[in-house]
């Protein structure tokens, strides 16, 4: 008999089920080229090839030659290879099926890998844009069928504008898929036409209205991911140091899209919905949380009258500046009277709502804690001692737990060795970093929460049917 694995070690000390919320297949290219030559014609898939290889330039080119066309370092062996048998495992559904009780894993929820993930979602060319998402949905589809009971893949939806999104959800559905990754972020021309761009956050500001796309989630059931690069974006540009671009890309990807969700009102209008953003941590949410609860406090319509212009009682002031002001400054006041250059009554934003809170309609600082942690979830490496913080509630405002999920992220450099994973979760109880209770919710508790709350059915079926079940009701 084999030896059991640590990680198969560690899942039989738990008294419940292992849920992954974010691991990575890697795609056959081969394959997945022959889906986009049946989407889109052989001309449309070396278009499609094309344009993905440009996205970061060729590889191959030194670091001068990257200094002369401003072009940063790419991510470069990101896959598993020396570890051979690892590498097959997220290629092949079968493999990964079989060898689930060696990775401490009861049931996954896989998402693609890099180009199909991070860039095919954004390219600018709707035609092979939406081919290549259905290509790579359709090619999810096929491979994964037959091993339901253990594995779902998400299916990859481009945003770039609410009618692309919703007729590919629509269509993602067609093919059984039961979650789905939403390209965020969408890069689009700055008016003017003199070659600018801006980012879209989708949720606040945006030039098209998304709201039909979150109640097209809530009407097919489709739980709703974000998986957001910042690779390639402003200072993440570095042209010799891809660790430098690379740390923090997920957790920056991920905020901007959650502070926009939040401030743009969303989880205000869709209460039953929640939202995912995969494989920044717990660290930057937790800011995020507790950085809205501290400007809300500052900047909320009461607090704002103690900075608002026509508050200033300048007789007072000038007398208080005749007193204890210098020289110089009497001589100015006697002189020139108050000059009101330096107030803000002349650089006040011309706003609807100059509280920037508006459209969460937030009466006290509890409504924000609410609006916040009931609908945002956020996934997390099984090794991060820093997910203690999620659920740190004499740290975080009004005793909030964030809900955290178990992202293993297999299939990518972060994880040495996939039969590992679930016994370095473990090992943050040992270390005392995480309760048993925690690493519950962590891996179990949080993820069937979650990816049933728009299908109680979403596991129906699988191995962790029953325990499941017995969770929601309590039980």
């Amino acid at each position: 008999m084999a030896e059991l694995t640590k990680s198969a070690k560690a899942h039989a000390r738990l008294s419940h089920p292992v849920i992954d919320s974010d691991g990575h297949w890697i795609e056959y290219l081969p394959a997945l080229a022959e889906y986009i030559k049946q989407e889109i014609g052989a001309q449309g898939a070396e278009r499609y090839w094309a344009a993905v290889a440009s996205y970061f330039g060729d590889p191959k080119l030194s670091t001068a030659q990257r200094q002369e066309k401003r072009l940063p370092a790419a991510g470069w062996w990101p896959i598993p290879t020396k570890n051979t048998l690892d590498r097959a495992t997220v290629m092949l559904p079968k493999l990964l099926h079989d060898r689930m009780g060696d990775l401490g894993l009861d049931f996954a929820v896989l998402y693609p890998t890099a180009p199909t993930l991070t860039i095919g979602p954004y390219l600018e060319d709707e035609e092979i844009r939406r081919g290549g998402c259905r290509a790579l949905n359709r090619y999810a589809a096929d491979i994964f069928r037959g091993y339901e009971d253990r594995l779902t893949a998400v299916g990859v939806i481009p945003n770039h504008t609410p009618t692309e999104a919703i007729e590919e959800l629509e269509f993602a559905k067609s093919l059984g898929i039961k979650a789905v990754v939403f390209a965020g972020l969408v890069s689009r021309p700055a008016p003017g036409g003199e070659g600018g761009r801006y980012w879209d956050t989708l949720a606040l500001d945006s030039d098209y209205d998304y709201d039909p796309v979150w109640a097209k989630c809530e009407e097919l059931k489709i739980v709703p991911t974000f998986h957001t690069s910042t690779l390639n974006f402003g200072y993440r540009t570095q042209r010799s140091n891809f660790v430098y671009n690379h740390i923090g890309h997920f957790a920056a990807g991920c905020e901007a899209m959650c502070k926009a969700m939040f401030l743009g009102g969303v989880t205000l209008r869709f209460p039953k919905l929640k939202f995912a953003f995969m494989e920044g941590g717990a660290a930057w949410a937790c800011n995020l949380y507790n950085d809205l609860v501290r400007h809300w406090k500052i900047r909320n319509p009461r607090a704002l009258e103690n900075f608002n212009p026509a508050n200033l009682d300048r007789e007072y002031l000038v007398s208080l500046v005749l007193q204890h002001g210098n020289q110089l400054m009497k001589d100015l006041v006697n002189n020139q009277g108050w000059d009101r250059k330096g107030e803000t009554a002349g650089v006040a934003p011309e706003l609807e709502h100059l509280d920037d809170f508006w459209r969460c309609r937030i009466e006290k600082g509890e409504d924000l804690r609410n609006l916040f942690v009931d609908n945002l979830y956020f996934g997390c490496e099984s090794e991060d001692p820093l997910n203690a913080m999620a659920f740190n509630t004499n740290a975080n405002a009004f005793g909030a737990r964030l809900n955290i999920l178990l992202g293993s992220d297999i299939g990518h450099f972060d994880v040495l060795e996939m039969t590992e994973v679930i016994e370095e979760a473990w090992e943050l109880v040992e270390r005392g970093v995480l309760s048993e209770e925690q690493l519950m919710e962590f891996t179990f508790s949080n993820p069937a929460r979650f990816w049933t709350h728009l299908d109680r059915d979403f596991f129906k079926g699988t191995a962790v049917e029953k325990q499941v079940k017995g969770l929601l009701s309590g039980n």
